[in-house]
């Protein structure tokens, strides 16, 4: 087995599942903080002299690493310098992804000049991924069923705009460069005028945005229109609201994580919020109690389907609304493999990740 080296953040529950995963399997891995590699390129590079497989963790439990990649961002977008946000606040979001694609493109450089490394998933499909609009246009455009597309979106009176030609009233807006459910909106009207936005960005009286773990519903209208304009100055798409099939009091969608193309973990996650994020506390449900035979048939096939978009990539996870023997991808997440304690053929996702099938 080849060792591992892993560009991380030492007290992340990813980093920390992966290297408990190690200590099991018996897999050598070195991790290099993200801190210390932006601090030194040669922190990382040293550690890839040899043959090895290299796996990129997200950079955001770092604080200090996450500011470091917006004030690049900014550089790089010819702002001034941010000033340090709170823990949770959703801001500069455009910034980070500027930043986070000059990593990216530094590791990209990297990894061309060194054959024998093998990367667990490439930066520029990482980079893709991250981009949820770049992510779901690409899906489409090799024919992987995902919600319609509404495009990006300005602000509130561009959004209802779009609607009104769509003839929709109801839709989810979502934060471009966002992730776990951070500045996803739920929107909703009638033909009363009434509507409401359920979001987890809760709204503090200052206008800042706060990212929390429990639901929010405007209603009223200049709360409205302030969350979406705010969500929608970092950078925002709006997608059709694909209704999720019931089970019980509530409803669910699908995450599966793919190994090599190949779908391995696969977990039903319920609730009755509109977002069905496990952090949000909905229910874990194994997919044989909810999904018929041809559901979990059209699971695996567009997962896989949807997998081979990004072929340079071997862990990768997707979200998917299965009804009626169709499955459609909401979001694939290049770091969509923390699913803790969730077995498949005996073993977690990072256990799966150190086995001789996980790579292409």
């Amino acid at each position: 087995m080849l060792p591992w080296v892993v560009l991380g953040v030492a007290t992340s529950k990813r980093t920390q599942g992966l290297l408990a995963a190690a200590r099991e399997t018996g897999a050598a891995v070195r991790l290099v903080e993200w801190r210390e590699w932006l601090a030194d390129a040669h922190a990382l590079e040293d550690r890839l002299q040899q043959p090895c497989r290299f796996k990129i963790e997200p950079p955001g439990d770092d604080a200090r690493v996450h500011m470091t990649l917006v004030n690049i961002g900014c550089k790089r977008l010819g702002r001034a310098p941010c000033v340090p946000i709170e823990r949770g606040e959703l801001a500069h979001a455009d910034a980070w992804f500027e930043g986070f694609s000059v990593a990216m493109h530094r590791l990209g450089h990297m990894l061309a000049a060194m054959p024998h490394v093998q990367a667990v998933n490439a930066p520029a499909e990482i980079l893709a991924m991250t981009d949820k609009l770049d992510c779901q246009q690409q899906l489409q455009s090799r024919s992987v069923p995902t919600a319609p597309l509404l495009g990006l979106v300005r602000d509130y009176e561009h959004l209802v705009a779009l609607m009104n030609q769509g003839d929709l009233d109801r839709v989810f807006l979502k934060a471009r460069y966002g992730s776990s459910a951070s500045g996803v909106i739920a929107f909703r009207r009638n033909r009363r005028g009434q509507q409401q936005a359920a979001t987890t960005a809760q709204l503090h009286e200052d206008g800042r945005l706060f990212n929390v773990k429990r639901m929010s519903c405007y209603t009223r209208h200049d709360e409205v229109r302030r969350v979406v304009d705010l969500v929608c100055a970092q950078g925002a798409y709006a997608e059709a609201w694909l209704p999720k099939p019931r089970h019980g009091a509530g409803h669910f969608d699908l995450r599966a994580v793919t190994f090599g193309g190949r779908v391995a973990h696969r977990v039903a996650r319920l609730g009755q919020r509109p977002m069905t994020n496990l952090h949000l506390d909905s229910e874990r449900v194994d997919p044989d109690r909810v999904l018929a035979p041809e559901d979990q048939t059209a699971l695996a096939a567009t997962a896989e389907r949807a997998a081979s978009v990004f072929p340079h990539s071997n862990v990768i996870g997707f979200d998917l609304v299965v009804r009626q023997g169709q499955a459609r991808v909401l979001e694939a997440n290049a770091f969509g493999d923390l699913l803790p304690g969730w077995l498949w053929q005996g073993k977690d996702t990072y256990a799966t990740a150190f086995g001789d099938g996980a790579m292409r």
